[in-house]
C-alpha cells in the first residue's frame, strides 16, 4: 500500500507539534529538574526588593548582578522566572510561607538564617564596606561607638552592629537610609555592599564614600569584619528544587557565567569572586569536606 501524502503531512504536522511542546518551559523543567517543588508548575516565583545593582525589573525581566544570574539558572532548568516584588523584611517569611519559591538581592549567608530557610551555594562574595560622608576618615570600628550608624531591617549584620553600638538605627529600604546620610541625619551606612559601589559610581554628586572594614576578622562578629557569602534563599520544604539550583550554579562557575554577568555593571575585581580563608558553613548546612566554588573558564 502507497502512501498517503495528505497524511504523511498531517502526521509530520503533529510530530512537529509534539517537538514543540515538549520544549516548553514546564516540559524541560521536567525533564531537567523533575520532581521540582514549585509554588506553579514551569515556574520560578522570585522575590526581590529593587535594590540595584543586586536586583530590579525591566520589562518584566529580572535585571541586576543577582537577577542576570537568577535568570540564567531558571533558563538552565527550563523554568519561567516570576518576579514578585516586596520590602527586603517581606522576602524571608514569603519564602518560609511558600507564596514564593526563592528570594534574592545581595542576600548573605548567617547562621540564624540556616534555622528558618535553606541557602544555595554562593554566586559572588562581599565585604563589609562603612558608607560615609567623603572626608569623615572613619577606618576602623572602635570609631563607630559613638556614631550614629544605621542599616536595614533584617540585614544579616544587624546583631553585630548592636554589638559596638545598640543604637543602631534601621531603616525599611536603602535608599531612606541613604537619604538620611546625605541629609547629616546618619553618619555611618552598613548596606549592600555592591550596592554601594553602584550608587557611588552612578551618583557622584551624593559626595560619599564606601571604606572597606579593615578590622583583623574576628570570630563574635564574622559579617562585618569577613567576607561573607552572596546567595539565594529557598524553603526548607523544597529539597530538590534546592539541589537542581545548586548544580546550576556550580555551571555558571564552571563557566565564569557570573564574572561575565557582574562585569556588565562594573564590578570586575576579583575582589568579588573571592571567599575569605574561613567558612562557617562547614558542619553547619554542608557538610566538613564543602568547599567554596571556584572561577573557572575566564578568559
Amino acid at each position: 500500500m502507497r502512501n498517503n501524502p495528505k497524511i504523511a503531512s498531517l502526521a509530520s504536522t503533529l510530530a512537529a507539534a509534539v517537538a514543540l511542546l515538549a520544549t516548553t518551559p514546564a516540559a524541560m523543567a521536567q525533564k531537567v529538574c523533575e520532581g521540582a517543588e514549585l509554588v506553579t508548575p514551569g515556574k520560578l516565583t522570585v522575590a526581590y526588593n529593587g535594590d540595584m545593582p543586586g536586583t530590579g525589573t525591566r520589562d518584566g525581566k529580572l535585571i541586576g548582578i543577582d537577577g542576570d544570574i537568577m535568570t540564567l539558572v531558571a533558563e538552565k532548568l527550563g523554568l519561567e522566572v516570576e518576579p514578585a516584588l516586596m520590602e527586603w523584611a517581606a522576602e524571608i517569611e514569603s519564602v518560609k510561607s511558600r507564596r514564593v519559591d526563592i528570594m534574592h538581592g545581595m542576600m548573605g549567608w548567617t547562621l540564624p538564617r540556616t534555622e528558618v530557610i535553606t541557602m544555595t551555594d554562593p554566586i559572588y562574595f562581599a565585604g563589609s564596606l562603612m558608607t560615609q560622608k567623603k572626608g569623615a576618615n572613619i577606618t576602623k570600628l572602635d570609631q563607630l561607638k559613638d556614631k550614629r550608624i544605621a542599616t536595614v531591617q533584617g540585614f544579616a549584620q544587624v546583631p553585630e552592629l548592636k554589638m559596638i553600638n545598640p543604637d543602631v538605627k534601621l531603616y525599611e529600604t536603602g535608599d531612606a537610609a541613604i537619604r538620611d546620610l546625605v541629609a547629616g541625619r546618619v553618619d555611618v551606612l552598613f548596606l549592600d555592599p555592591p550596592m554601594m559601589q553602584y550608587i557611588s559610581i552612578q551618583q557622584p554628586e551624593l559626595n560619599i564614600e564606601s571604606i572597606p572594614v579593615t578590622d583583623p576578622y574576628d570570630p563574635k562578629m564574622p559579617i562585618i569584619t569577613g567576607k561573607f557569602q552572596i546567595l539565594f534563599g529557598m524553603s526548607k520544604e523544597a529539597p530538590k528544587l534546592e539541589q537542581c539550583i545548586n548544580e546550576a550554579i556550580a555551571e555558571i562557575w564552571n563557566t565564569c557565567s557570573n564574572y561575565k554577568l557582574a562585569s556588565e555593571y562594573g564590578f570586575t575585581d576579583r575582589f568579588w569572586f573571592t571567599p575569605s580563608g574561613d567558612n562557617p558553613r562547614l558542619g553547619v548546612d554542608r557538610p566538613e569536606d564543602w568547599q567554596y566554588p571556584q572561577l573557572a573558564g575566564c578568559e
